[in-house]
């Protein structure tokens, strides 16, 4: 399997606080069946600036020590960017990070609690500008959880969404496991990622991947693979026609 995000680079934000965690982190992933893994620290979370040429490096040294441990995992730099108004700055100015550095795949954070207004223009103009957004975790975004028809609108005209895998088994809650399955069924959901940091003790890929053979078929567990596949490698990744995520009526009106 392939993880495209996880947050395992030693003292960068989220990731172990050690290196020696980050190898143990490392060979947790391998034992559940995890052979390459996107390393993305985070980007302009307030006081976290990590620039590609320290994530880069960073990787470059725990690639070194998995060897000496004996780790075949393959690392591959990412960068978890949130969303700011300098964003298309920081695009131009390369100090954003794209998968695989010579890919044009871009991870983009939202706010936990809501959609900034610039957000569909920005994700407009990241396209425009060659780049392919990839939208992490929507599914924890309270407006998006409580409004999907945004993110209809997003996935619509170009954007890509990554899943949690931990969202998918329920461990974020019934609420986001249920937005995520709808995610799924309405064709809103491309890559499933396990987000894995310092306080992970297991990565829910493999779980992750069984729901959704189990609700949506093992084709539908496939193509997620696959895209998984192509976004590493900077390939083209093909998605079905997005789809409004359908709300049921309570008591003749749309619960708000």
């Amino acid at each position: 399997m392939i993880d495209i995000h996880c947050h395992i680079l030693p003292g960068l934000d989220d990731g172990p606080e050690t290196t020696e965690a980050s190898v143990n982190l490392a060979r947790t992933a391998y034992e559940e069946g995890i052979h390459t893994i996107v390393a993305t620290p985070h980007h302009n979370m307030q006081l976290t600036e990590n620039e590609p040429h320290t994530i880069v490096e960073a990787l470059s040294a725990l690639r070194v020590e998995l060897e000496k441990h004996h780790i075949p995992l393959e690392l591959i730099a990412g960068q978890e960017v949130r969303i700011h108004d300098r964003f298309m700055e920081d695009l131009e100015e390369k100090r954003i990070l794209p998968i695989h550095e010579e890919s044009n795949y871009i991870y983009v954070e939202l706010p936990k609690d809501h959609v900034p207004s610039f957000t569909s223009k920005l994700l407009y103009d990241v396209q425009i500008a060659g780049y392919k957004p990839v939208l992490v975790h929507p599914e924890r975004n309270k407006e998006l959880l409580e409004s999907p028809d945004e993110l209809y609108k997003l996935v619509k005209y170009g954007v890509y969404t990554q899943l949690t895998a931990a969202s998918l088994c329920g461990e974020n809650g019934k609420r986001i496991e249920k937005f995520s399955k709808q995610m799924v069924e309405a064709n809103l959901a491309h890559f499933i990622a396990s987000g894995a940091n310092k306080h992970s003790t297991t990565f829910f890929l493999s779980e992750a991947y069984k729901v959704v053979a189990q609700a949506f078929g093992e084709d539908m567990r496939r193509q997620f693979m696959v895209n998984a596949e192509k976004i590493v490698a900077g390939e083209e990744v093909s998605k079905d026609m997005p789809e409004r995520i359908k709300q049921k009526k309570l008591l003749g009106i749309f619960p708000r």
